[in-house]
């Protein structure tokens, strides 16, 4: 994507940039900072004109610009009309203008970056207190205030590693802002759930003219082709069912109806829920009992290939992982004919990440698990327990079988 900010993890709302060429004397570097409704500082001042360049992707503004009114941080002078708050890419409400759940970038005449930081700017939405510009140890390179919902960055764009160079007549100043992000280490691979905020923009100065601009990093490429299901007898698939009325728990109808191979890859955000479920086909025998042994994620579709993140072990929640796999009961009130011929788990999105690097890998995500079809004997009930410790048990009659998910990437 050109000109946006790139997440690992889906962007919710659009980059949005501005600028704000009106000359401002060197002392009103504290008074050009966004000020938050009970702050007391005076308001950025606007120049009578503002020249601004829209990202490539437009969010919807009503999402945008729906902020609670405690987390709003006030853009632009209080008499701001309503033309020149959308002129400098913020929200307005009819009486006040403010910044909206986005990433903005303003670059001001007399020489300085503003950057707003939304939460919201990312699914999962970003931990703010991980993010920072990539260098730079002056007081001014940290932010000038934190809320809820938003972090403020206003430094000078000579300061905080700003790198400078000459093109095209413009003297052009380039910054990096990024985020941190946890890393889960396993026997077999690396994760992370979080959002790899990064932010590669400049300003551009020349004497008759200011620009604001991001700069295309770390893209995605393309979905290799669509991975196949497993094999028949026992199937893994994917619950797409979607709330569509006020009130109702997406985990009650996620398995209402499934992805088909037609859908893959499926794209998903980081932490964003992955409702698996694994059943018996062809099978009428009601005594008959689905166990699962392992299951685990690869990078392929190659359910031997490593990296490997654990979600099951002996059918139970892989205990070194900071979101643990959810357990999904089936059972009579589940409205399946054979209810013991099936098996659900809910899983949150992740992505692998370099083991010596340690950055994400943004790569394809496939699930598999190692299934058994139990029989019950006077001795065995094939019920698994995963509260207790568990009995080493004797199957009489067995089959073990390993199928594996459709692709899932990352969306971006």
């Amino acid at each position: 994507m050109v000109e946006s900010c790139n997440m690992l993890g889906l962007v919710a709302l659009c980059l949005l940039l501005s600028v704000c060429p009106g000359v401002f004397p060197k002392q009103a570097f504290l008074g050009l900072r966004p000020r938050t409704l009970s702050s007391q500082r005076h308001a950025q001042q606007l120049p009578d004109t503002v020249q601004s360049q829209q990202p490539v992707i437009q969010a919807d503004a009503s999402k945008r610009c729906a902020v609670n009114v405690p987390d709003k941080v006030l853009c632009g002078q209080p008499d701001i009309s309503a033309v020149e708050c959308a002129n400098i890419n913020c929200c307005f409400d009819g009486q006040q203008c403010y910044y909206g759940k986005a990433v903005t970038v303003q670059c001001i005449r007399d020489g300085q970056f503003v950057v707003v930081v939304a939460k919201d700017a990312t699914l999962p939405k970003l931990s703010l207190d991980s993010v920072h510009l990539l260098s730079g140890n002056e007081s001014f390179c940290s932010p000038i205030e934190t809320t809820s919902a938003f972090i403020i960055y206003q430094f000078p764009v000579t300061a905080c590693g700003t790198k400078v160079s000459e093109q095209g007549g413009y003297v052009v100043y380039e910054n990096t802002m990024t985020s941190s992000y946890e890393v889960g280490v396993g026997p077999l691979g690396f994760i992370t759930r979080d959002s790899q905020f990064e932010l590669l923009f400049q300003c551009r100065y020349s004497k008759s003219a200011v620009q604001a601009l991001v700069v295309q990093i770390n893209t995605v490429p393309p979905p290799l082709p669509v991975a196949v299901l497993g094999p028949l007898r026992v199937e893994l698939r994917l619950g797409s069912g979607q709330c569509a009325a006020k009130g109702c728990v997406e985990s009650d109808v996620a398995y209402s109806s499934y992805y088909s191979e037609d859908n893959y890859p499926v794209t998903k955000a980081l932490q964003e829920p992955i409702y698996v479920e694994v059943r018996i086909l062809e099978r009428a025998d009601p005594k008959v009992v689905l166990t699962l042994d392992r299951c685990w994620a690869t990078s392929s579709p190659n359910p031997l290939s490593l990296p490997q993140w654990d979600l099951l072990i002996n059918g139970c929640p892989y205990q070194d992982d900071r979101y643990l796999t959810s357990l999904v009961p089936v059972n009579d009130d589940s409205g399946l004919q054979f209810f013991s011929h099936y098996k659900r788990f809910i899983v949150k999105m992740f992505t692998f990440v370099d083991p010596a690097s340690l950055i994400p890998l943004k790569e394809r995500v496939f699930i598999h698990c190692s299934t058994t079809v139990c029989y019950p004997t006077a001795t065995d009930s094939c019920e698994q327990r995963c509260n207790r410790q568990r009995r080493d048990i004797f199957r009489s009659t067995s089959l073990d079988d390993v199928v594996s998910s459709g692709e899932l990437i990352i969306s971006v």
